[in-house]
């Protein structure tokens, strides 16, 4: 008799989405509200309602508008209760920032996707050295060094494969328009 396959487990799903859109959610949240505090708060919220309605959830659909319009209605109730904060936005201003975050966040998305094809397009020695040059804590200095070459030389190699980069990714996102 032939084992079945493992099932997915749920709580693994819903950690791997979670943590994977979590940035996104943050910066979408923090376009709704005042403070980080706040952003904060929602954040958690929006969590534990997501993982409590995850069972709803439909597998193959798109997780992270699900969880924006969690984070929404989150939002909005947070914001409910503290409606005697002066600092409290308005309804229409709400409306309009969540809007404009929900296209910021798109086009984020496009641009990173854009970015990652791009520099596998790169020949291996520059997206190496892109990698390299601007990783965290990294001196530039020290990769001038390096390569043999002065650091005014490797900044004009620099602005050069950014630029090609950013041809390359104007292309891609006017493409899949």
């Amino acid at each position: 008799m032939a084992s079945q396959p493992p099932q997915p487990d749920p709580y693994e799903d819903f950690v791997k989405n979670l943590t994977t859109h979590e940035p996104a959610l943050r910066r979408f949240i923090r376009t709704l509200l005042p403070s980080w505090g706040d952003t904060d708060e929602v954040v958690q919220r929006t969590a534990l309602v997501a993982w409590r309605k995850f069972p709803q959830f439909e597998p193959g659909s798109d997780f992270f508008r699900w969880l924006l319009v969690i984070a929404r209605y989150e939002a909005l109730a947070f914001r409910r209760a503290m409606g005697r904060d002066r600092l409290c936005f308005g309804e229409n201003l709400l409306a309009l920032l969540e809007e404009e975050a929900t296209e910021e966040l798109e086009l984020a998305t496009r641009e990173q996707t854009a970015l990652e094809s791009c520099l596998q397009k790169l020949p291996v020695n520059r997206r190496e050295l892109v990698l390299r040059a601007y990783a965290a804590g990294v001196d530039q200095r020290d990769i001038a060094a390096s390569l043999g070459k002065s650091s005014a030389a490797l900044y004009t190699l620099l602005a050069r494969i950014r630029r090609d980069l950013a041809r390359c990714i104007e292309t891609q996102i006017r493409t899949a328009q």
